[in-house]
């Protein structure tokens, strides 16, 4: 029998809940640890955190990730923020800990232009430990740029590339609903997207993957944040949205070459919106376009995504890795990676 992989869960909130309920179904995994600074959590069985009907696990959730890492670990599966500054202590500390790294932070997913110095910092401590480090999820990750890259493997020629995102925000967790901003006013909607606490965090890595894995020269790129605006009373599990008030985002991030637009990006995420779908665009030689009908379940892709790329982010060299680097993958639930 092979040894299984030890994972420990950083961050156990909707997305990380997710992740280890499925980690627990893989036959090749076992959950040594979980670290979480919230006091609700911390001390508490990790099944129990988590709602898993066969709780408890045996697992504490520990707030001390330090004491967590001290032990032989293989992956830790990371989960807790967006934006790479406000976690690159915690990667750097799982990193030195001598463990590889699978984070859902967006802007992990392609960090070469926005933070150059941080991802350059991330790599040489990922090689020195001898681990690798990757950023990941659904978008940014797989739908606006893994599988545009994935659908030009068939082109001769790729001139321009546009992918079109619809998502029905009332089927998606609370916290996603309150990053788009439902149920806000158009007022305090636009103050949030200046301070930059609405909005989706990626589209500008995508662009950037989609670009550099496209040969298409990307020099600038642009993005614009518009509210989506309800015509009739909204409901979800979690909110309520009147007429008149944002029920979401209309999202568009371009890359252009000398002025020339070559990436499209555009995400539609909000409550009640219909004809949901994934669709890429190729143009050039031949012309391609993609239609995903009702789209690709965020919350549940994202987790599937993580716990995926276990067994190639073990087998890809050491250093920061993306989406881009890596095949794509299933690990069945019963079959060692």
């Amino acid at each position: 029998m092979k040894k299984k992989i030890r994972v420990v869960q950083y961050g156990v909130g909707p997305i990380g809940a997710s992740i280890v309920r499925l980690i627990r179904q893989k036959q090749a995994l076992v959950i040594v640890g979980a670290i979480d600074k919230d006091p609700e959590k911390a001390g508490r069985d990790l099944g129990e955190v988590v709602g898993a009907e066969d709780a408890p696990w045996d697992v504490k959730v520990s707030a001390d990730s330090a004491e967590v890492l001290s032990h032989p670990v293989d992956v830790v599966v990371h989960t807790t923020s967006s934006f790479l500054p406000d976690v690159a202590s915690q990667l750097m500390e799982c990193l030195d800990a001598g463990a590889c790294v699978v984070s859902t932070c967006e802007e992990l997913a392609y960090p070469f232009r926005k933070h150059p110095e941080m991802a350059a910092k991330l790599d040489e401590a990922a090689r020195e430990s001898g681990v690798t480090l990757l950023g990941t999820g659904v978008n940014p990750g797989f739908v606006m740029d893994k599988l545009v890259l994935g659908l030009s493997a068939v082109c001769q020629r790729v001139d321009h590339a546009k992918a079109i995102r619809i998502v029905d925000a009332s089927k998606r967790r609370l916290p996603l609903q309150k990053k788009v901003g439902a149920g806000l006013t158009v007022e305090e909607f636009q103050r949030r997207v200046t301070e930059g606490t609405v909005k989706h965090v990626g589209l500008p890595e995508s662009v950037s993957m989609v670009s550099d894995g496209l040969g298409l020269d990307v020099d600038t790129i642009t993005e614009t944040i518009d509210p989506v605006v309800a015509i009739e009373p909204l409901r979800t599990d979690f909110l309520e949205i009147e007429v008149g008030q944002v029920t979401g985002i209309r999202q568009v991030a371009r890359g252009l070459a000398n002025g020339v637009e070559k990436v499209y990006l555009e995400l539609n995420m909000y409550v009640g919106a219909v004809d949901a779908s994934d669709t890429i665009e190729l143009s050039g030689e031949p012309n391609l376009t993609m239609v995903i009908p009702g789209g690709t379940h965020g919350d549940i892709a994202t987790a599937s995504i993580a716990v995926n790329a276990i067994p190639a982010l073990l087998a890809a060299p050491a250093g920061l890795r993306t989406a881009r680097d890596l095949p794509f993958c299933f690990f069945p639930p019963l079959a060692p990676p």
